[in-house]
């Protein structure tokens, strides 16, 4: 009786114990969250990094790409180290995006970088492979180059898909009608080998797999194998009309013909649109457990699209407000998201332990 007594009166001390404040970036305490004692629920990473646009999980730590041109070693214990990236123009929106690992990385250590680069005058984007052997990266050869680059909408996100193919956003590097020109390949979602050949089986013979796109910047296949996508809606004054997509081979996607709830024949309507007083921002995507999650750049949230087979029957915000700008979610080896903060790109309010990356346990949620 004791014995069962002690064991409740410790269970009880547990569950007060697991109440932490989380604090935001002025200093100030946010409502309580539960932790699971057994299990971390939230834990910042790293902080301080220079724009962290994406996230590639290898043993021992992660490659986390900075916008400003390097790639940041991050160990499990802490310890970081820069790894340059030449050929980077960071400029705008553009610099060093994407970055994804091969299928047999383990075998090959092949690790794919979307950048952007000097042209002339201006930027182009490019996917380059590079071996990456004693912390350090060698090119290896470019997958796919003249993607058009901006100083805004150079889309920049990849992966490799079911299929083992890799698949790759672009944005409409600000001129709208190429999204609608299938010899561009601006505004499009691409799908090569990993090599960068043209895999038997794209609709047009070429790398264009879908278009008519304005600045798609998340890819995440569901459970079923459908492929979805998030993209950024008009800007300006008048903002929102972000997208959720269901993409499939070939389909055009309207832009910039319609969007929201437009429609013409011929071209596909979103799954799910942010509305016209809305703006969520959208700059990723990852599946889990019958949900897409997605980072919010203007929208300051987590995202949470519920889904029903091929409908999104809810959007919930998590953390809205508490980090600011969330641009990367990845689902890490261990079962937790990871998100990486954009405060420090010229739009937000920077803190004095921007930009980080935050692990969050889906289950909290």
């Amino acid at each position: 009786m004791k014995r069962t007594l002690l064991i409740a009166l410790v269970a009880v001390l547990f569950g007060i114990l697991g109440y932490v404040f989380l604090y935001t970036k002025d200093g100030s305490t946010a409502l309580p969250l539960q932790v699971d004692v057994a299990r971390e629920t939230l834990t910042e990473v790293a902080t301080g990094l220079d724009i962290p646009w994406d996230i590639a999980f290898i043993d021992g730590g992660m490659l986390v790409t900075e916008r400003s041109g390097h790639v940041e070693l991050i160990r499990e214990d802490g310890a970081r180290k820069e790894i340059p990236v030449a050929g980077v123009r960071e400029r705008g929106e553009g610099g060093l995006l994407g970055i994804v690992l091969h299928p047999d990385f383990k075998q090959n250590q092949y690790v794919y970088l979307y950048m952007s680069s000097p042209s002339g005058g201006g930027t182009t984007n490019r996917v380059v492979r590079y071996r990456y052997q004693d912390e350090s990266l060698t090119e290896d050869r470019v997958i796919i180059d003249n993607i058009p680059g901006a100083i805004y909408h150079d889309g920049g996100r990849m992966e490799f898909g079911p299929d083992t193919l890799l698949y790759i956003t672009t944005g409409d590097a600000t001129e709208p009608a190429i999204a609608q020109n299938l010899d561009s390949l601006g505004g499009k979602i691409l799908r090569l080998t990993d090599d960068g050949s043209i895999p038997s089986g794209n609709p047009f013979n070429t790398a264009v797999y879908s278009y008519g796109h304005r600045n798609p910047q998340g890819l995440a296949w569901d459970e079923s194998g459908r492929l979805w996508s998030t993209e950024h809606g008009r800007s300006g004054i008048q903002s929102g009309l972000d997208e959720i997509n269901l993409i499939t081979a070939g389909a055009n996607y309207g832009w910039p013909t319609i969007e929201g709830d437009a429609t013409k024949e011929g071209m596909q309507t979103p799954v799910r649109h942010s509305g016209s007083r809305d703006t969520w921002a959208p700059a990723s995507l990852v599946y889990h457990g019958g949900s897409l999650y997605f980072g919010g750049l203007r929208g300051e949230a987590l995202y949470e699209a519920v889904l029903e087979g091929e409908r999104v029957t809810e959007v919930r915000e998590h953390f809205k407000g508490t980090y600011g700008r969330i641009r990367s979610v990845r689902m890490g080896p261990d079962g937790y998201l990871y998100l990486t903060t954009s405060n420090r790109d010229g739009r937000g309010s920077a803190g004095a332990l921007d930009d980080r990356i935050i692990r969050i346990d889906p289950d909290s949620l």
